[in-house]
């Protein structure tokens, strides 16, 4: 068996993300290059460089007249520059030039060349042309060189120049697409799921005390909306079926509750014998379990008509009707209770059923000796002990299950634990059992406590 891939949607979908973003920024790099390159852009740089060519290159014959030597910087100037051109000037009107020179730029030359009047470069922005000039010293003398500024570097330097391009866009790129992949992926999903942890919220809410509740479908991703749907509609195939169970069992023991009266008469005709005694006893029995299973289905309606409740004033009334029962089985019977009374929100009668309930298990269980003690403490608690053999630590949740039963030859139904922990449930508390030092069992009922003063309200 596989083990569960618990990863969350959020690290999911940062692994995925952010090396495809890396892909896309790596691709579009290389494409702005690839482009820059076609276009020339990235070869060309204004640093001077055809002036520093010129000047070395520039001689003048015996006749005075200016000529270039053939360095091998010139050729490699013209073999770098695909639109060469240049226009040199001595003090002597003399000019040499190369290429198609610009109109605007020829008009600039033939000045003084013994002033200092250079510029580095000027620009015709409407034609897209630049150029520059300077006043040098050479092998002919001084000269004004005017020559295109669009010079294209080596191609070792072009090599270097798009790799400082390439990572100079790259890295800033990828750290800032990670970073904001990290912080904004989180974000976007917590948004778009936001829905979903309501519809979860609200899942871990439903109960079975709370039927006819649905998850919210408009809040939730679209492809996650046929879940949410499917549940809903699971949710109301059990509120279906949970309540024909429940119709079922309150008819069930409704229908009961006439034959069992019917016996009950007819075996009281009869004459008095021990097997009329027993025959009593077993309808006895089969009538409270009718009553458990209908007070099972009353439940609910009947914590619809709530009230404040003295807790102790409850067990008081409970041990006194069952005291002449208990001391029949052969115990003693006594509530404590100090303190300040205590109050709890509920049914009066069903709590009373579940305090009930506990006192005859004690008295059916307790081994028919010792005391059986119903203690109510701060801040809502009821503990019924009694002296007998205990219940096993095995058995301790089994017992509150319908029909569980310690010994499954025993007479009893199985159902008054059962109720007892449904009434308690009902109420907000808990019940458990645990052993009594020494020996014996101990029932404990917690519930939410309310204060007096808000008792006096209404």
């Amino acid at each position: 068996m596989t083990a569960m891939n618990t990863a969350s949607l959020r690290s999911r979908l940062i692994r995925r993300l952010i090396p495809l973003h890396a892909v896309l920024l790596v691709a579009f790099v290389v494409l702005l290059i690839a482009t820059l390159w076609a276009s020339g852009c990235v070869y060309r740089r204004d640093d001077g460089r055809g002036i520093d060519v010129l000047r070395d290159a520039v001689a003048r014959s015996t006749d005075g007249t200016l000529f270039l030597r053939e360095t091998p910087a010139l050729k490699e100037l013209r073999g770098d520059t695909r639109s060469l051109w240049f226009v040199i000037h001595d003090k002597s009107g003399r000019s040499l030039s190369e290429g198609e020179v610009p109109p605007e730029f020829a008009r600039l030359g033939g000045g003084d060349v013994d002033g200092d009047r250079s510029w580095d470069r000027a620009r015709d922005d409407s034609r897209h042309i630049s150029g520059q000039m300077k006043v040098v010293e050479t092998a002919a003398g001084p000269v004004q060189i005017i020559v295109t500024s669009e010079i294209r570097i080596s191609d070792a330097q072009s090599l270097l120049q798009i790799t400082l391009a390439f990572f100079g866009l790259m890295l800033p790129g990828f750290a800032l697409m990670a970073l904001t992949t990290l912080v904004a992926t989180p974000l976007v999903v917590r948004n778009a799921l936001a829905g979903l942890d309501e519809a979860a919220h609200q899942a871990g809410e439903i109960d079975i005390d709370k039927r006819g509740a649905r998850l919210p479908v408009g809040a939730v991703p679209t492809e996650i909306a046929p879940l949410v749907t499917a549940v809903n509609d699971a949710l109301g195939r059990l509120d279906e079926g949970y309540e024909r169970h429940r119709r079922f069992l309150a008819d069930a023991a409704h229908e009961l509750r006439t034959p069992i009266a019917i016996l009950t008469t007819r075996l009281e005709g009869l004459p008095q014998s021990a097997e009329k005694a027993r025959l009593i006893e077993d309808v006895s029995r089969l009538a409270t379990l009718t009553e458990q299973l209908l007070d099972l289905q009353r439940l609910e309606q009947r914590l619809a008509q709530s009230s404040a409740i003295d807790l102790a004033g409850l067990c008081a009334q409970v041990i006194a009707d069952l005291a002449p029962l208990a001391i029949a089985a052969g115990y003693e019977i006594s509530l404590q209770h100090e303190g300040a009374r205590i109050d709890v929100w509920g049914d009066r009668g069903a709590l009373e059923r579940a305090v009930v309930n506990l006192v005859q298990n004690a008295i059916q269980h307790g081994g028919h000796r010792g005391a059986i003690v119903v203690a109510v403490s701060a801040p809502a608690t009821v503990e019924v002990r009694d002296q007998g053999p205990g219940i096993p630590a095995s058995e301790r949740e089994r017992i509150f299950e319908p029909f569980h039963r310690l010994q499954p030859r025993h007479r009893g139904a199985g159902l008054g634990l059962n109720l007892v922990r449904e009434i308690i449930h009902l109420h907000r508390g808990e019940v458990s059992v645990t052993e009594r030092s020494g020996h014996g069992a101990c029932f404990r009922i917690s519930l939410p406590p309310i204060a007096l003063p808000a008792l006096a309200v209404g």
